[in-house]
């Protein structure tokens, strides 16, 4: 895998796009990323893995800072990198999300996260995938490495040199599990783990199961008796023997025997059941037939005391007989004598209204010597013509008032059109002026974009005369802080000169420190030392860098100070040509004037829009009025012919109501008087023949009584009136005889029956037959009883043993399985006999590090001039913790071993170095052989002397073979020396970084 490209923009401390070539050093072979600290070095490796990866390792667990602090809300971020790898040449666009301006609506809204992947052919760039799972997933088939693989092996990234040197056993096992991918080895320890404890709570649920089952049967035996059938001397042997039985096929041969003296139990109980049932069926029948002869006895006694009463009541019930009897005969005369009845009601009610009929009409006083209904009938003849008159004289008032109705409604049609007249005269006046005021304010509405343009105007130079008053005031401040801000950096620079000065001039005295008699000088080779300089002002190169850091911030705050004076200056100039020389007061003066002009130019574009709809209504009126006034002339016209109409309506209608009132003050009563009295003389008439014809009617009715009460047995009228009963005492008389009738003859025939069955006299006690069915019955029941008791003991003793049997046999089994997982999950977990305590994923990760030290030695020996060599240590941690993974150095001037930790800052450096060297072959040869053309590695050669750097170099040196790209991070001054092809990170005066290659 090889890195051609990569170009960063808004990402970390890169705001512009800034481009590196890594082709552009592959003659060099290797290459230096240089800068001050803080200048951006890391974020070049920053932007390669988030572009490939989509992460950063610095941010992981925190806040994921990507997008650069010093982009504007427009700016973009984003990462490109361009690489080849053994599928071909690709290159990956990735953006993180980032806060944006919104399109719409204002504020800001979040630019979501972005990535793709393109491939080069021979047509150019082509697209493989746009979203993020699926250009993550074609990127794992590409690099084959993971992300921690390719930090370890690609990206060597800072502060991670000596974390797998140094870690302990647990923290190493975590790390070489994410790169080599042993997860599935601690999962195949947690499964065999579970499979282990699965199984024991197998085995020790059945085990409890059968003892629990063994031990309810043997209760149910003991409590059944049924543990042997002999004295008690022999129990107590027996129970004595059982005691010593431990093993569970014993104690279940023991059940085995007391199963079968349980079924002969059973067997012995039911035959018992049986003959009971028998006995208790037997008494039951003797009580059935006792209780009934019992109550044969008792029905004989009650048909023969009712048969006594029935004989005794036959005089009643004759006379109840004769009574029916007469009651029917007198039936056949019950019409006749109800009808004459009626017939004599009947005239005396037709007398009575007869004579008050003669009353009423007698009060009239009228002499009448004709027929009184041929003088009704000529009276009312004579009334129907008064009747139209009456309808006049109630409506008189309505007739009345439709006159004065059709009186106003001709003045109000006169004066409707006099008002239409006027009106049509004065609009034209109208019109006229309201055209003059409607032409007057279009003038002025017409001014109003002028007068909106000189709004705007003034409000600008508002605005400018304000702002120029502020920026004033924030430059002039503005220019103090630069002031001071020069000054600080002056004093900063002044002093890193000192103490450069004092470093030169002490240089001798620092060389002379470090020289030892009879060891060379580094700068003469001289092995004597008569005169060494003395080292009187030190300083130390950490002296230099804080100074210039010092000075660094201080040029940083006077370059910010000099922007932020440059900037405000430029703004105020802007103000102030923009205010066109206008004081705060002349401005807001000038504005005031141009609001109120353009307030009335708007006022006037309302107005002539008014004015123009109400001349438009008043044109509109006009024609109204004309179409009118037609309207107008019919309509008075037609009021007048309707005045005329009715005046001769109402002269008719009196003359009529004066002909029918005669005497009388009005027409009603004249009607009412009349009315009254031909009512009377009909009455009369009907009346009097109405008595006519019930007189009549009650002869012939009492003639026809008298003839049917010859025919009769009766003497009289009142004779036949007393024997009538109505038709409900006849069906009582009727039924009461009917049931005694029956009654008799029914309890005669139950009294014939019994007396045949030769009954005793004296009554029957059912006591000794109950008490011989009720002791048969509780015998029955308490051999039911125990035979169920029987039978049910005998049942559950089989099933427990069954079942117990069934359990125990299956333990066996059971156990031969949990011997054998717990064996293997004890093997795999490093429990048990494994004294190294090494888990199974230890193990694998075992022979993983020992090809990565033996990888990592083949350089150390080199590094370390054949000193120091690693070695992979699996000896037992303290305390019993996990061992296996352990690292230890070999030092072949004292010929013992060391931890790791024992190293100096420089052999840590170079010892982990080699480690990651060696780790980085082994994680590509188990990704399948990959080849690595570009290796970052990044800080730590500061730490080395010159001799270890050059060692170091060395290295790096054989790195460079078959055609592989090197890139070191380092601010170490010596390696800006020995390599020439360098990239430089160089924060600019205003804040972001740049990237320049030489």
């Amino acid at each position: 895998m090889r890195l051609h490209r990569l170009e960063v923009e808004g990402f970390g401390p890169f705001r512009s796009r800034q481009t590196v070539d890594f082709d552009a050093f592959a003659d060099d072979g290797i290459f230096l990323i240089a800068g001050r600290t803080g200048a951006g070095k890391s974020s070049i490796l920053d932007a390669v893995c988030f572009g490939l990866y989509g992460g950063v390792p610095r941010y992981d667990g925190g806040e994921k800072r990507l997008r650069s602090d010093y982009c504007e809300p427009d700016d973009i971020s984003e990462v490109v990198v361009e690489f080849s790898a053994s599928a071909g040449r690709f290159r990956v666009t990735r953006s993180p999300e980032y806060p944006r301006p919104a399109k719409r609506g204002g504020g800001m809204t979040k630019q979501a996260a972005a990535v793709s992947l393109e491939e080069r052919t021979d047509a150019g760039w082509v697209g493989r995938a746009a979203r993020a799972v699926d250009v993550a997933t074609e990127l794992d088939e590409i690099l084959q490495l993971s992300r921690e693989q390719f930090l370890q092996v690609i990206l060597l990234a800072q502060n991670r040199f000596s974390e797998f040197l140094l870690a302990g056993s647990k923290d190493r096992q975590a790390l070489l599990r994410r790169l080599f991918g042993t997860q599935r080895f601690e999962d195949v320890q947690s499964r065999f783990d579970d499979r282990r404890r699965v199984a024991e709570q197998a085995l020790g649920a059945r085990l409890a199961t059968v003892a629990a089952r063994v031990d309810e049967a043997e209760r149910l035996v003991s409590t059944a008796g049924l543990w042997g059938d002999g004295s008690d001397d022999e129990a107590g042997a027996g129970e004595s023997a059982r005691s010593a039985v431990t093993t569970t096929p014993d104690r279940l041969d023991d059940l085995r025997r007391a199963k079968a003296r349980a079924d002969y139990q059973a067997e012995r109980r039911a035959s018992e059941r049986v003959e009971a049932e028998k006995r208790s069926a037997a008494a039951d029948a003797v009580l059935a037939t006792t209780r009934e002869e019992q109550r044969a006895q008792r029905e004989r006694d009650r048909a023969r005391t009712a048969l006594d009463r029935l004989d005794a009541e036959e005089p009643s019930i004759a006379a109840v007989r004769s009574e029916l009897n007469e009651a029917r005969s007198a039936e056949g005369l019950r019409s006749t004598i109800a009808s004459a009845d009626r017939a004599r009601k009947a005239l005396d009610s037709a007398s009575g209204g007869e004579a008050d009929a003669r009353e009423a009409w007698q009060r009239f006083g009228v002499e009448v010597d004709d027929d009184l209904a041929a003088w009704a009938a000529e009276r009312l003849k004579e009334s129907g013509a008064w009747e139209r008159a009456h309808e006049l004289e109630q409506r008189e008032a309505a007739l009345e008032e439709e006159l004065q109705t059709a009186e106003a409604a001709v003045q109000t049609a006169a004066s409707r059109a006099s008002a239409g007249a006027a009106e049509r005269d004065d609009l034209p006046v109208q019109i006229s002026a309201l055209t003059v005021e409607r032409d007057d304010a279009r003038r002025t509405a017409d001014r109003r974009g002028d007068l909106a343009l000189a709004q705007e105007a003034s409000e600008a130079r508002l605005r400018a005369a304000r702002d120029a008053v502020r920026l004033r005031t924030d430059h002039t401040r503005a220019e103090q802080e630069l002031a001071a801000a020069t000054t600080a950096h002056a004093a900063a620079q002044t002093t890193l000169a000192q103490l450069r000065q004092r470093r030169f001039d002490g240089m001798a005295g620092e060389l002379a420190s470090g020289l030892t008699d009879g060891e060379a000088c580094p700068v003469c080779g001289a092995h004597e030392h008569p005169a060494p300089a003395a080292h009187v002002d030190p300083v130390s190169a950490d002296d230099i860098a804080t100074a210039e850091s010092a000075r660094d911030a201080a040029s940083e705050i006077e370059r910010e100070a000099a922007a932020t004076s440059s900037s405000l200056r430029a703004a105020l100039a802007a103000a102030e040509t923009k205010a066109d020389g206008r004081t705060v007061e002349q401005a807001e003066r000038e504005h005031l004037e141009a609001v109120d002009a353009h307030a009335e130019g708007v006022v006037a574009a309302d107005r002539v829009k008014t004015l123009d709809a109400q001349l438009l209504a008043l044109s509109d009126r006009a024609a109204l009025l004309e179409r009118r006034r037609a309207d107008d002339d019919a309509a008075l016209a037609a009021s007048r012919e309707q005045l005329v109409l009715l005046t001769q309506r109402v002269a008719d209608a009196r003359t009529l109501i004066a002909d029918a009132r005669g005497a009388f003050p009005t027409v009603a009563e004249r009607l009412a008087d009349t009315t009254a009295k031909v009512t009377a003389a009909r009455a009369l008439a009907e009346a009097t023949a109405e008595r006519a014809r019930r007189a009549q009617s009650l002869s012939e009715a009492e003639a026809e009584r008298d003839a049917a009460l010859a025919d009769s047995a009766f003497d009289d009228v009142a004779a036949a009136v007393g024997a009538l009963r109505s038709t409900e005492a006849q069906e009582a008389l009727d039924a009461r005889i009917s049931q005694h009738a029956v009654q008799r003859e029914k309890e005669r025939a139950i009294l014939f029956d019994l007396e045949l069955r030769t009954l005793p006299e004296e009554p029957i006690d059912l006591s000794p037959a109950e008490e011989a069915a009720a002791t048969a019955r509780a015998t029955w029941m308490h051999a039911v009883d125990e035979a169920s008791r029987a039978s049910g003991t005998a049942e559950r003793l089989d099933g427990l043993i069954d079942s117990a049997a069934a359990e125990h046999a299956e333990t066996a089994d059971d156990a031969a399985e949990f011997e054998i997982l717990q064996g293997l999950a004890d093997t795999i977990a490093g429990r048990g006999a494994n004294t190294r305590k090494m888990a199974l994923e230890t193990f694998v990760l075992a022979a993983e590090l020992e090809e990565i030290v033996e990888a990592a030695n083949r350089r150390l020996y080199d590094m370390s001039t054949g000193r120091y060599q690693l070695q992979h240590s699996d000896a037992l941690a303290a305390r019993g913790a996990a061992s296996g993974l352990g690292i230890v150095v070999s030092d072949a001037f004292t010929g013992q071993t060391r931890p790791p930790q024992s190293l100096s800052g420089g052999e840590t450096f170079l010892t982990s170095l080699a480690l990651a060297l060696g780790l980085a072959e082994v994680v590509t040869a188990r990704a399948g052989g990959i080849q690595l053309d570009t290796l970052f590695i990044d800080e730590g050669f500061g730490s080395l002397d010159g001799d270890t750097l050059d060692v170091a170099m060395r290295t790096l040196d054989e790195l460079r073979q078959g055609g592989r790209t090197v890139g070191v991070i380092s601010h170490v001054e010596a390696m800006q020396e020995q390599i020439p092809a360098q990239l430089t990170v160089r924060a600019t005066p205003h804040g972001p970084s740049i990237i320049e290659t030489r």
